[in-house]
């Protein structure tokens, strides 16, 4: 039985990215270029929509191209160590960032309750940041 030949607007649309994302990945060399045919078109293999998914489900985890591109290199028996490092950094960023966006919404819930105070004819808001960073 042979493979379904499938062209690029089949492959976005499998995958629910647009056309131009799936040449952006072949751009950067994560997705590879099938050979024109007669006609002019280029058919593809159902393995580049499970290609183009690996990309967007890594990306969806906050993974970088450059990362993507790593883990494709992987061999997929052998490479929980690296996937796993990798896994692991992008865990501590996630950490690290969460961190800094509890400190911003404690800044953030003291200068709306400064709002909420009776206060002069300035904005408590206003007043904050400008003796804070001037």
């Amino acid at each position: 039985m042979t493979e379904p030949k499938l062209t690029i607007g089949h492959i976005a649309r499998s995958a629910g990215v647009h056309i131009e994302t799936v040449r952006y990945y072949q751009r950067r060399g994560l997705v590879g270029l099938p050979p024109k045919q007669v006609r002019g078109f280029r058919y593809y293999t159902p393995a580049t929509v499970s290609r183009v998914r690996f990309i967007k489900r890594a990306q969806s985890l906050g993974m970088s191209l450059k990362e993507v591109q790593r883990l494709l290199k992987l061999d997929s028996k052998g490479a929980c160590t690296d996937s796993r490092a990798l896994a692991v950094e992008k865990l501590a960023l996630v950490e690290s960032r969460l961190a800094d966006l509890a400190k911003l919404r404690e800044v953030l819930k003291g200068l709306v309750a400064a709002c909420d105070r009776p206060h002069g004819p300035s904005c408590p808001i206003i007043d904050q940041l400008e003796s804070d960073f001037v």
